[in-house]
């Protein structure tokens, strides 16, 4: 079960009223800033504290995506002592060129680590990229779900979503 304190502190947090146009190009009167819950120190230990639970056995890199999932890795990773690594949209064109910047990741067990997912699709590139550079990638753990409850929008690449909070947690929060 989750926690509705914190549920209520990152929806009063990140929830803002105004004129706002959204990536589909509608305008709304409301707007989601996950940013705000993950640029406060208090808001951001808190959702990793409740992370560490969540984080499977046998996970040897906590895989931050770029750019929401990385201080939520590095956070996480300080409490449970594990590597982190921040895994890119796309690989850098230049030095190293890696996709993922950090240890090795061949032959490891990552957990990769979002702050909100909804659809998955930039989890799902970085699952598909991650092992087919030889890593082992089965669960994903979020600051928030946000895909229609009772579905998995990450099914199709076998990857369980482990959220700290739920679309319905939010919304709870509000009434």
């Amino acid at each position: 079960m989750s926690d509705p304190t914190l549920a209520r502190d990152i929806d009063a947090c990140c929830r803002l009223t105004g004129e706002f146009t959204l990536r589909s190009g509608q305008t709304s009167h409301e707007y989601f800033d996950k940013y705000l819950f993950e640029s406060d120190p208090a808001l951001l230990a808190r959702v990793a504290d409740a992370m560490v639970d969540l984080v499977p056995e046998g996970t040897e890199l906590l895989g931050g995506l770029e750019m929401g999932g990385i201080p939520i890795a590095t956070t996480l990773a300080a409490r449970v002592g594990l590597p982190a690594l921040f895994v890119r949209k796309r690989a850098k064109e230049y030095g190293t060129c890696k996709l993922a910047e950090g240890p090795s990741v061949e032959g490891r067990r990552i957990t990769l680590v979002e702050d909100v997912v909804t659809t998955g699709g930039a989890v799902r590139d970085a699952t598909n990229a991650l092992r087919e550079a030889g890593a082992v990638v089965e669960t994903v753990v979020c600051a928030i779900d946000r895909s229609p409850a009772g579905e998995n929008p990450l099914a199709d690449v076998r990857l369980e979503v482990r959220p700290v909070l739920t679309r319905a947690d939010l919304a709870s929060a509000r009434a």
